[in-house]
């Protein structure tokens, strides 16, 4: 008898229909030589502290630092796993061969070797490999079935990853919470990914606080109705800028050069889930976790390609399904019409064959799976937001095969005696890729509207034409960064902190940025439930406690997302046999041993309360130089006679 495990029952059940296992028991599928079973998600976990020292039950400073000597397992405490897991080893120890068909990446293999590892598999274990869940895909996964050995360093990863998480989050959260904490019932989580993003929008908040406006000049003139700017940049005095005023001023206009330049922009790159989540927060205010959420269920459905990936592009093998695809695609009904024939028309108006540009099609540049794109299968009923997320792939699939967006960039420089001017326009010859979403509006990205603003045609002009103009010195003040949203904090996540807008540059540094595409919106989601970070609209602001947390830590390991990103970077190149995972172990038991040397012997009088309520003592969250002090109607700042003006209610 073959045994197929997957995670969910709904995986389990498309499996077995297909597998032609069709008589249901109690917590599995039978019938054609197959049983057919799943796990709801994780069923084991990494033993906790108690289960290994009688004195880690207890949480004192002396049984610091909590390293085990081995690690073991154990079963999530719940009577429901405890019973499927029954089901499970039983169906196992008489199994002839196994299938794992759990989720095809880190955490899905994880999830199944460990539940093999506690039933005690001796038998052999095939590996179901897919990127979607349509019925074609499922049984060409069971025709070419993998060896499980094949995915020993993928698995290795994520063992890695979890007893990584285990040794810092465990020994620093109890470290921090008994050194720190001002309410006995309260504790400090500590963890690899969320502290240093915690961190991030810590010192984002108070480089707001702190920033200074400072005021500049511009100057520009309007000649023939259109604004030239001046090629000198600001003036920092107000004097200098009324002096060029002063200079132009009823003096004539002179064209001295006009130049058309031909320009070219390619389409959008496909989505991975970042980028993804990004656009969903942008466009429609979806939470990262919305939208993780929204894309697993369209997977689920059959609808879209496996969604917790981090490249954008596909394998070399999937083009000769892409017709197929469109043509699936084309056929989708939204509020009786098809929203997605005409472009799909069009496209094949242009080419009779697709395209394949090395932008798309690149298989050095996969690995576990490709970008996210529709399967094929055309939707039925979807909710809202559900097709909001699938307008979003659909188009940019459809997109990323037709020919560049072509325009034209005139650049008119003039000249007023000594001061010269600029005017820049940008005219559309040809939509190319942007024919896609013009009927569309919802579905243009914001980059794409930031930039349609600055496209205008300008009029023609000739070089050594002059008249009258009208200038104007306007006065301006220096801005302060932006606080993170939702889609700026991942996009930091992904590249360890550094803005980065251009999209090959990102690729590279995804290699070193924090946390996993999958696990980055839990990792967010967690701050909020840990009163770290609030939302103000759609900005995220660090809490007092968030604040005092991240001032109090003094290890970088826990706070720089740099060095946290480096770890990141190990554990891919365990998965790619390019690192030890011994030694990443070994190397991460040293450093929570000096972690817990070092907060031991601080003896800095510093108590963390916990949520909104400011800490006296803590330092001010608005100009981050002074101190809290308790008033009699109100918290205020030390620095209130400097002018200070932080004031919180009891």
């Amino acid at each position: 008898m073959i045994v197929c495990i997957a995670e969910k029952p709904s995986v389990a059940r498309d499996i077995a229909r297909i597998l032609g296992a069709t008589a249901s028991h109690d917590g599995y599928m039978e019938g054609n030589g197959y049983q057919v079973t799943w796990t709801f998600g994780h069923l084991c976990e990494l033993k906790e502290p108690n289960d290994y020292e009688t004195n880690w039950r207890y949480w004192t400073l002396a049984a610091l630092p909590m390293i085990p000597k081995r690690f073991g397992l154990k079963l999530i405490p719940d009577r429901g796993i405890e019973k499927q897991f029954d089901t499970i080893k039983r169906l196992y120890d008489n199994a002839d061969e196994i299938v794992n068909c759990g989720d095809a990446g880190q955490e899905g293999e994880l999830i199944q070797r460990w539940v093999m590892q506690m039933a005690h598999v001796k038998c052999p274990v095939k590996r179901l490999w897919i990127s979607s869940m349509t019925d074609e895909a499922i049984k060409e996964g069971f025709r070419q079935l993998k060896e499980e050995r094949q995915y020993e360093s993928l698995y290795m990863a994520g063992l890695c990853r979890a007893i990584g998480d285990w040794l810092l989050g465990m020994n620093c959260t109890r470290l921090y919470t008994l050194k720190y904490r001002r309410e006995r019932k309260q504790v400090l989580s500590i963890g690899r990914v969320q502290t240093p993003t915690l961190a991030l929008i810590v010192r984002r908040d108070e480089e707001i606080a702190n920033f200074k406006p400072e005021p500049y000049w511009v100057l520009s003139t309007v000649y023939r109705d259109t604004l030239f700017a001046a090629t000198s940049g600001k003036f920092t005095s107000e004097e200098e800028g009324r002096q060029a005023f002063a200079l132009i001023e009823g003096k004539p206009f002179v064209v001295t050069s006009v130049t058309k330049k031909p320009g070219r922009e390619a389409p959008r790159q496909l989505y991975d889930l970042t980028s993804l989540q990004v656009d969903c927060n942008r466009k429609f205010g979806f939470s990262a976790d919305t939208t993780l959420k929204l894309i697993q269920g369209l997977y689920e459905k059959k609808l879209t390609t496996y969604p917790r990936v981090d490249t954008q592009y596909l394998s070399d093998d999937i083009y000769p399904k892409c017709p197929k695809i469109l043509n699936g695609v084309s056929q989708y009904y939204a509020n009786g019409q098809k929203p997605y024939l005409q472009p799909i028309k069009d496209l094949a108006a242009i080419s009779k064959k697709l395209p394949k540009s090395k932008r798309i099609f690149d298989t050095s540049k996969v690995t576990d799976h490709h970008a996210i794109i529709p399967t094929g299968q055309t939707p039925g009923m979807l909710s809202d937001m559900e097709r909001k997320v699938y307008d979003l792939i659909a188009r940019r699939f459809i997109a990323a095969f037709y020919p560049d967006c072509k325009f034209s960039t005139t650049t008119v420089l003039g000249k007023v005696e000594k001061v010269e001017f600029k005017a820049t326009g940008k005219e559309i010859l040809d939509p190319g890729w942007r024919a896609v979403y013009q009927s569309a509006a919802d579905a243009q990205d914001d980059d794409d509207k930031d930039k349609k603003d600055e496209e205008r045609t300008l009029p023609t002009f000739t070089k050594g034409e002059s008249g009258p103009h009208k200038p104007t010195l306007t006065k301006k003040m220096t801005t302060p960064p932006k606080h993170y949203t939702e889609a700026s904090l991942l996009r930091a996540m992904e590249t360890a902190g550094k803005l980065v807008d251009d999209e090959e540059l990102r690729a590279v540094m995804k290699e070193n940025g924090i946390g996993r595409p999958s696990s980055r919106a839990g990792i967010i989601e967690t701050l909020f439930k840990r009163h770290y970070i609030r939302r103000e609209r759609k900005n995220l602001v660090a809490t007092p406690t968030g604040i005092q947390l991240i001032h109090t830590i003094h290890e970088k390991l826990l706070t720089s997302v740099e060095l946290t990103g480096q770890w990141e970077k190990k554990l891919r190149d365990i998965e790619h046999h390019k690192y030890d995972a011994l030694t990443f172990i070994n190397e991460l038991k040293v450093q929570v041993s000096r972690i817990v040397y070092d907060v031991m012997h601080d003896n800095t009088p510093i108590s963390i309360g916990l949520g909104d309520q400011p800490v006296v003592g803590a330092p001010c969250p608005k100009c981050h130089k002074g101190h809290i002090i308790k008033g009699k109607t109100a918290y205020g700042c030390s620095r209130w006679k400097e002018g200070c003006d932080y004031r919180h209610p009891f």
